[in-house]
């Protein structure tokens, strides 16, 4: 017998709906490319998103085709998110921090029909629009003031123009909730890209899990501000969230330094943001050097790479700002687990306290988790025991867009399948993950595991560093040992000696790097993660001195 409840599609465009009629005069403010700070309101967003929808369908794009996007966080790129998708077609985020190659062969591996681009990225679709294979309109999402006097693009279009010769009449089409509605390429350090295709009902499950209290607890009361971009992971779900809850957004555009991000938090009162390690760390300086505070926030979401103990306790002790360390993967649309104090945690006194934040947290429901040995048999959760990290829910990947014939899954003896995501995790008793490396990452010494970014963490508290990354080194012995590649923070005058000290008393003796070398940069890929790919290959016939 089935139940005699209402058989309702979750759409993007029902989040959309529903912010436009119950929280329609919520503010949504960008500072756009240009330079300007615009102001909208969710009513506007929803009336230029059916704008949208009519414009696309104009230019010929059908249901389930692809529309590209490279644009920064702004209200223009919203409308798309909900434009294109709420129409049936498939939003296409390009990342543009990617190599000009990577674009090309990523937006052809897609099929992208358009592509939208903010006019930052002018002089990159210049340079690589003739070879685009399967890309017909090319939109400049900018007014007619800013467009170029000439261009090498050939038919470009003005997207104000665009939107003012399209109606904002448009009835939101009763769409499969599981068709496609937005398409994100891995930014993998091996080999190319792989597409990650989310859609509707994975968008609306995960933005409902998002704002639950034990997850990023988001309400109609807050003012969010994505500092992760919109091209990475639809911005870890707050486009959709901040609909879904009616929270008034703030978008930074193009500008993400320290100054220009802590204007934007005084002047609009936002109470969370949300982003990766290095960004705070540009915020953090500048409020440091000028001695300054914040107002209204009180939550930032740290994910992409593990959050610094030491940027944690600035923001918890010196800011009062809440650290939310989550985790997750563009394979998982991204959020997999949140740090909250669960029932009972809530006397945590110091370290005991920070020993529990440090940890990329618990499992929001709707994700699954296991550990696993080599032998793909399920490791105990003590905490102390690590193991490959498998995960599973409903919006979490089973296989990649466009490359037939890779089968990702893992399945148990039940025949259910797992993702594995090539973090090395353990998982204590009250269901508290914490990765402890990327399978690739880890340094095998001796037969025995080193965690690089339990390392990395320390040196990173050391006050004359200001990024530290470690990596596995050639050793005759040992096989690998950990060798610390270390950037210092300007004018700072640290030794190798003042490094290895630091981690006295902190790890066991044997974990302690063979060296240190000072670099000026640490590369960083697309998305702010270290590319420890780029330094094995720098140091990869590196000598040890213990070797």
């Amino acid at each position: 017998m089935l139940g005699q409840m209402m058989s309702q599609p979750l759409l993007i465009s029902s989040l959309l709906v529903h912010a436009d009629r119950h929280h329609g005069n919520r503010e949504i403010v960008t500072r756009r490319p240009e330079g300007e700070i615009h102001r909208t309101t969710w009513r506007g967003i929803a009336g230029r998103s059916r704008r949208v929808a009519n414009a696309l369908e104009g230019l010929g794009i059908k249901q389930t085709q692809r529309v590209a996007s490279l644009a920064w966080n702004t209200d223009r790129h919203m409308e798309l998110y909900y434009g294109a998708s709420g129409a049936g077609m498939v939003l296409h985020t390009l990342n543009p921090r990617l190599h000009p190659d990577q674009l090309v062969w990523i937006a052809d591996n897609a099929g992208d029909q358009a592509l939208f681009f903010d006019i930052t990225f002018l002089p990159l679709v210049e340079a690589t629009a003739a070879r685009y294979a399967t890309v017909k309109h090319f939109i400049l999402m900018s007014d007619r003031a800013h467009m170029p006097a000439a261009t090498k693009i050939p038919g470009l279009i003005c997207y104000e123009d665009l939107l003012e010769a399209s109606s904002d009449a448009y009835d939101w089409p009763q769409l499969d909730e599981n068709l496609a509605s937005s398409l994100c390429y891995t930014s993998g350090t091996t080999g190319n890209p792989k597409g990650v295709l989310y859609s509707h009902r994975s968008t609306v499950l995960h933005a409902y899990a998002a704002v639950a209290p034990d997850a990023l607890n988001l309400s109609s009361r807050d003012t969010i501000l994505p500092v992760v971009p919109m091209f990475h992971v639809n911005a870890w779900g707050l486009p959709y969230a901040a609909a879904m809850t009616g929270a008034k957004i703030v978008f930074p555009g193009a500008a993400m330094d320290g100054k220009s991000l802590y204007d934007l938090f005084e002047g609009e009162g936002v109470t969370l943001s949300a982003g990766v390690p290095t960004v705070w760390q540009g915020l953090l300086a500048h409020t440091e050097a000028n001695g300054l505070s914040f107002s209204t926030m009180r939550r930032t979401v740290i994910g992409g790479s593990a959050c610094p103990p030491a940027m944690l306790r600035a923001f918890d002790q010196k800011y009062n700002v809440q650290v939310l360390h989550a985790w997750g993967m563009t394979e998982m649309s991204p959020l997999g687990t949140v740090c909250t104090l669960k029932g009972g945690q809530e006397g945590l006194k110091g370290e005991d306290r920070y020993s529990v934040l440090s940890k990329q947290g618990r499992a929001i429901y709707g994700v699954d988790m296991k550990i696993v040995g080599p032998d793909g048999k399920e490791l105990p959760w003590d905490g102390k025991t690590s193991g490959e990290l498998l995960v599973r829910g409903p919006w979490i990947v089973d296989s990649y867009y466009n490359r037939h014939g890779e089968d990702i899954l893992r399945f148990d003896d039940a025949g259910l399948g797992w993702f594995p995501t090539g973090d090395v995790s353990a998982i204590d008793p009250d269901g508290f993950m914490q990765i402890t490396d990327r399978t690739k990452d880890v340094i095998k010494s001796g037969g025995e595991w080193i965690s690089s970014i339990d390392l990395e963490n320390i040196a990173m508290g050391h006050p004359g560093i200001a990024m530290a990354a470690c990596i596995a080194a050639h050793h005759p012995k040992w096989d690998e040992r950990p060798l610390l590649v270390v950037m210092k923070k300007p004018d700072a005058k640290v030794t190798k000696e003042d490094v290895l000290a630091w981690f006295d008393g902190k790890i066991a003796k044997w974990w302690l790097p063979d060296d240190v070398v000072f670099v000026e940069t640490i590369p960083l890929g697309a998305t702010g993660k270290m590319q420890k790919n780029k330094l094995r290959d720098e140091f990869k016939d590196y000598v040890l001195p213990t070797a």
